[in-house]
Formats: structure tokens, C-alpha cells, sequence
């Protein structure tokens, strides 16, 4: 196991790979904007979450945990993903409306996550790979507790979600707070007493285990090892090209992704399809599943099997 990260000097690959594709295919540049029709989408897998709350508010604790695990998990994967494309204003034009529906996407989600997320996922990708700014990086504290053993990091892949509810507090500079933040917890709040109040306490039990499972030990869990961790010397991020990307709006299209923040998940894969060469040559995976079980079983591996970069960005605030 490494004792630390892997520290690279080099400069940000994706901003190259973008300016010398755009250079040989200009026409990727058409699919940048906005695709509204992903809040007809929302709109449905948001009812069906609470309508499944509803009818599960009177079953069993065993019944209400596999329907968590085997459905209502991909839903709420899939709502995440969604937040993903208000934070990069891919959903409507003006990013006060994506704001808006970021609190919606929310709401079966019971955690007030979509505002905080846009705010240090942007964050992210600004300072890709900086240890004391990219909250997508663990703290080394988090590392060496985790290990390389295969029963603490499947503990640290089932409990993700308090791990990335932590990342904010080792993020230099940036504050948490702000009044998006805050009224993102007010409002949710506001949804959980009313869910409990007209559904019960079955069906937010339901919508939190959904939520903890989305975002845990789960063949969905694959994405958070695939996006950055270092599977091929020298490359700092991946893809995933398999069949769940038609479940979660193709966020497993994660080196395109980076490469062009302005496309709307429809579009990623076509991406691919314009610049083949640059991307069928990368190592990508085809298997969430398979990457768990590679990462768990490897010892060679570990929260430490990420890149770092110097810090090489100004400090600007990010709401």
C-alpha cells in the first residue's frame, strides 16, 4: 500500500485534450447547452420515489431494505446525477432556475446536498487534484484509517456518504455556508417533516436507505473508484462505458465530462463517437461490479490511489 499520493507536476490534461480536439473537430462546440427535457425526466422518477414511499409505508423493515437496495437506489443515483447537471447549468439556460430545481431533485433524496454539491464540485473541477482545495480528494487521515484491506474499504465504500459530507471541512479557503446552503437544509427539512407527517416514518426510512445505498456499498458505488482512481500509471481519470449509464444519465462518461463541462448528459456519448481516438485509447471500464470487487480484493489499492497537482489556480469564491 502507498503511504501517500501520487504527486505529478504536469499540467492539467483535460484542458489540453480539450483544446486540441476542439481545434480538430469544431463541431463538438453544437453540443454545448442545455437540455430541458431533463426536467420532464426528474419530474417523473421524483414521483415515482414518493409514490413507492407511499406504498411501502406498512411493510416490513426487510421488505422496505431490498426494495431500497434493488430499486429505489438507482432512482436516487439517478436524481444525484441530475443535481450534477444543474450544478454545470446543463438543464436549463441561466443557472438561477438550475439552482431552483437542484432543491426539487432534492427531495427524495432527504440529504440538502444539491446546493453544497454545486459548490464544491465546481470547486473540483477547478482545482483538480490540488490536496488542499479538491474536496474530491480524502484527507490523508481518511486514508491510512481506511487502509488497503478489503473489509475497511468495503466499510468506506458502504459508509461514502458521511465520507463526502466530510470532505468539505479539509477544503482550504472556501466556506461551506452561504445562503444557497443554508435554505437548501431549511427546505429539506421542511420535505422530511412532511414526508413523515403524510407518509410516515417507513417511507423516509425508505428514502434514506435508497439515498445511503445510492451512494454506498452497490454496483452504483462503482463510479466513485472508476472517476479518479488510478487503475493505468499516469492517467487521472475514467470512464465507464457499460450498460448502468442508461440508468444514471450517462455519468460514467467522466473523461468527457471533464473535457467539456458545457455538454449536457445526452450528448456525452457523442463526444466519444466524434473523437474516438482520443478516448477509445484511455482504459475505461465496462463493469461498476467488477471495478468494486478489482478494488476491494487488491491490496496494491487504496484511498491513496489518487493524483495530486501543486496548487495552480487563484482563490476565487464559487456559489
Amino acid at each position: 500500500m502507498r503511504d501517500d499520493f501520487i504527486f505529478e507536476e504536469g499540467p492539467q490534461v483535460h484542458n489540453q485534450r480539450r483544446k486540441e480536439i476542439l481545434e480538430k473537430y469544431p463541431q463538438i462546440k453544437e453540443l454545448y447547452g442545455n437540455y430541458p427535457l431533463s426536467s420532464l425526466y426528474t419530474f417523473l422518477i421524483v414521483s415515482t420515489q414518493f409514490i413507492v414511499a407511499y406504498l411501502l409505508r406498512e411493510q416490513s423493515i426487510w421488505f422496505i431494505l431490498l426494495i431500497s437496495y434493488v430499486f429505489g437506489a438507482f432512482l436516487n443515483h439517478s436524481l444525484f446525477a441530475m443535481i450534477h447537471e444543474c450544478t454545470h447549468n446543463n438543464i436549463f439556460k441561466k443557472s438561477l432556475p438550475n439552482k431552483f430545481f437542484a432543491f426539487f431533485c432534492d427531495f427524495p433524496l432527504i440529504l440538502p446536498s444539491g446546493l453544497g454539491f454545486r459548490k464544491y464540485h465546481l470547486i473540483h473541477h477547478k482545482h483538480m487534484g490540488e490536496y488542499d482545495y479538491d474536496p474530491d480528494i480524502p484527507s490523508r487521515a481518511e486514508c491510512r484509517i481506511i487502509g488497503n484491506g478489503s473489509i475497511k474499504k468495503a466499510m468506506w465504500l458502504f459508509f461514502f456518504s458521511v465520507s463526502q459530507s466530510l470532505r468539505p471541512t479539509k477544503v482550504k479557503f472556501y466556506q461551506p455556508l452561504s445562503k444557497w446552503t443554508v435554505s437548501n437544509v431549511i427546505i429539506q427539512m421542511i420535505v422530511n417533516m412532511a414526508v413523515v407527517s403524510f407518509l410516515g416514518w417507513s417511507a423516509l426510512g425508505y428514502l434514506v436507505l435508497s439515498t445511503v445505498f445510492a451512494l454506498g456499498l452497490h454496483p452504483l458505488g462503482g463510479r466513485w473508484i472508476q472517476e479518479h482512481f488510478i487503475i493505468k500509471e499516469g492517467q487521472e481519470t475514467y470512464s465507464y462505458y457499460g450498460p448502468l449509464n442508461k440508468l444514471t444519465f450517462n455519468i460514467g462518461y467522466h473523461n468527457e465530462h471533464h473535457d467539456f463541462m458545457n455538454v449536457p448528459w445526452i450528448h456525452l456519448p457523442k463526444i466519444r463517437e466524434i473523437a474516438p481516438e482520443y478516448y477509445n485509447t484511455l482504459h475505461y471500464h465496462e463493469s461498476w461490479t467488477g471495478l468494486i470487487w478489482h478494488f476491494l480484493k487488491d491490496s496494491s489499492l487504496s484511498a491513496f490511489s489518487r493524483i495530486t497537482h501543486p496548487e495552480r489556480h487563484p482563490r476565487t469564491d464559487i456559489e
